[in-house]
């Protein structure tokens, strides 16, 4: 009886858990070193998003729309561990032998402009970069469109980027250089805290985050759902795990704009003609394989890791809104989060989580100037009839 409860409830869904479990075999028999490590991180990343529905453009429609910060309280348990476990590893600068480096970027208008782009496509596609990969990689149909497009507008931004690079900024500022990890750890620490402590003092309300729905057992740890909390610190270990294999954090949209690019060239584009494309690092992540691309690896386990989730839960697949606003949403959503990430340096993973976690200025930059974004694509939702 109790192999039964954590069996896939449909034959279609064990059909789902074998194929999921056949390409991810296939995928790691073409991996070698590191790159099997990050396969392995990407699907432990995927079962861990899906299993506790652990997205940002969902807590921030919370935040604003029913004053609950309990998806938001979530991140900040998330951070504040990254903090914690990245801070002394880059201090050092490396980690068995090998240079570790962290999320910095450049601070400017354009970052900015990026990030509020970003902010509103994340509530029209109804899901953030993470969140578009593991929700396509469960089934949905309509997520899925928003991945195409997020590509498509990725690869856009990377045309486009030169201009936006010419924009008044600062540069790359990190907090660890600038005040030493001393004063910079606890500094951001405290202003989640107090961040935390403001949110709650003005009236809004937290869900527990640690209590698991169904009561913890084997097939709660299988099927889900999981507590908020237990994914936050999850996938804060894994994103630091990824900081010991790769030498660098948790990003996602670069393996975007290149599945973008590699599209483009098939149907004809030059490479030549674009600066961002003819030299360096992304000529030669053009001319590879994407199996030998560490960002794209990780998307693709983290895909295979929610599909794994959800057939194993029994809910793989939803269906395409028959209705043609969501549909327009969904591609609207995917442009602005493709090109809003290009031009920002990242999304809520590579920008905001893994930039904070690197005490970087530009991670603290890009949530604020995202959040306007997200109230805007709130109230645009309603006018595409997305509930």
């Amino acid at each position: 009886m109790a192999s039964e409860n954590i069996m896939p409830p449909f034959p279609a869904q064990r059909i789902t858990l074998m194929a999921g479990i056949g390409l991810a075999a296939l995928v790691l028999m073409t991996l070698v070193g590191d790159q099997t490590l990050l396969f392995l991180i990407g699907l432990a990343m995927g079962i861990t998003l899906y299993h506790a529905a652990f997205g940002f453009s969902g807590a921030y429609r919370k935040l604003f729309t029913e004053r609950d910060m309990t998806g938001v309280a979530a991140q900040m348990v998330m951070l504040v561990a990254a903090l914690l476990l990245f801070t002394p590893i880059l201090a050092q600068g490396e980690a068995f032998g090998h240079a570790v480096t962290g999320s910095l970027a450049p601070v400017s208008l354009g970052v900015g402009f990026g990030a509020f782009l970003f902010g509103i496509g994340m509530q029209l596609g109804s899901g953030c970069a993470s969140g578009v990969l593991y929700t396509a990689g469960s089934g949905n149909i309509r997520t899925m469109l928003v991945l195409v497009f997020f590509c498509v507008g990725a690869f856009w931004g990377s045309l486009n980027l030169g201009w936006w690079q010419t924009l008044p900024g600062i540069g790359a500022v990190s907090l660890t250089r600038t005040f030493g990890w001393q004063v910079a750890l606890p500094l951001q620490i405290g202003a989640l805290a107090i961040i935390f402590a403001g949110l709650r003092r003005a009236g809004w309300t937290m869900r527990p985050i640690t209590e698991w729905p169904n009561g913890l057992n084997l097939a709660a740890l299988l099927k889900g759902p999981w507590p908020l909390i237990v994914s936050a610190l999850l996938l804060a270990l894994l994103n630091w795990a990824t900081l010991l294999v790769a030498g660098h954090a948790w990003s996602i949209t670069w393996a975007f704009t290149l599945w973008g690019a590699k599209a483009a060239s098939i149907l004809g584009w030059d490479p030549s003609s674009s600066a961002f494309w003819s030299g360096g690092f992304q000529e030669a992540a053009l001319g590879r394989s994407i199996l030998m691309d560490t960002t794209s690896i990780m998307n693709i386990a983290i895909l295979l890791g929610a599909l794994l989730a959800a057939s194993v839960r029994g809910t793989f697949y939803k269906r395409l809104p028959a209705r043609p606003g969501p549909l327009l949403a969904a591609v609207i959503g995917g442009l602005l989060m493709g090109y809003g990430a290009r031009l920002s340096y990242g999304c809520n993973i590579g920008a905001f989580f893994s930039g904070v976690a690197s005490s970087s200025l530009h991670g603290w930059v890009w949530i604020i100037c995202a959040l306007p974004g997200n109230v805007l694509g709130i109230t645009a939702r309603r006018r595409f009839g997305l509930t």
